[in-house]
């Protein structure tokens, strides 16, 4: 049986359409904050929500998602709270739903107890940026098991023989980091990690999604040229911490039309 996240992709593709993955905190400004942002970024044009998973030392990430986990978690956001959330927001859609968080949460959890509870509540997978391919056999099992995807990485320094082996076992879509660095807008050459997918592509038909960096529709245009999706995550996150839900909405609503107006 497909899952929502292959299913997304397979109606993309059919449609000739580009992917829009919508990274928001979960927590931020609050429970019911991040309910009303992810009705607002689906509404707005958002396929994919990557609800981040806050953590005291988010090292992939830059200032911004830095602020809104700190934030987030004096607010009391914990990893049992953001399953919760993945409930109340089932009440509502279907949207595909990866939860973005790092290993030692899930360790403490337990990966089996942690998966078979993620199914249950609703979740599609896991991005897990602090976990290298070969350390990731345990964690990918138990999301095997609970039919959940476990999305792996590749950078611009990604070598053949890498790339070859993360697309043994690449399964919902293939993080394609941007730029060496964290995350956060600026202006990127997207040569590099162009070149990386076409790599990818010629081994594996896991669709690709570009992340880092990706601020404004030109950028998202630029990120998608051989991409099926690009991840936009700051750019959005800063807005609702400064309580600008509608200039959110408005943002990613132009990067939506920017990347059907280039596909078309």
């Amino acid at each position: 049986m497909m899952s929502r996240l292959q299913d997304k992709f397979n109606e993309l593709k059919a449609a000739n359409k580009k992917g829009l993955v919508i990274y928001l905190t979960a927590g931020i400004p609050d429970m019911e904050g991040t309910l009303a942002a992810v009705k607002m970024a689906e509404q707005a044009g958002a396929d994919i929500i990557e609800l981040g998973i806050p953590f005291s030392d988010p090292m992939a990430d830059g200032p911004i998602i830095q602020s809104a986990s700190y934030q987030a978690i004096k607010k009391g956001m914990t990893l049992p709270k953001v399953l919760e959330l993945v409930k109340e927001i089932r009440k509502f859609s279907q949207i595909p739903i990866l939860g973005m968080g790092y290993i030692n949460n899930m360790l403490n959890y337990g990966f089996d107890k942690l998966t078979v509870d993620a199914k249950a509540a609703g979740m599609d997978g896991f991005i897990i940026p602090d976990v290298p391919h070969e350390e990731s056999g345990d964690m990918k099992q138990a999301c095997k098991a609970q039919g959940l995807h476990l999305v792996e990485f590749v950078t611009p320094g990604t070598t053949d023989a890498r790339i070859g082996e993360t697309c043994t076992t690449a399964d919902g879509f293939i993080y394609c980091v941007s730029v060496n660095g964290v995350t956060g807008v600026r202006k990127i050459d997207y040569g590099p990690i162009n070149n990386v997918i076409e790599h990818v592509k010629k081994q594996t038909n896991t669709p690709c999604a570009v992340g880092f960096g990706i601020g404004s529709p030109e950028a998202a245009v630029e990120a998608a040229a051989k991409a099926d999706a690009v991840i936009v995550g700051s750019a959005v996150v800063k807005l609702i911490l400064e309580d600008k839900q509608a200039e959110a909405a408005e943002l990613i609503g132009r990067i939506r039309q920017a990347l059907d107006k280039k596909v078309s």
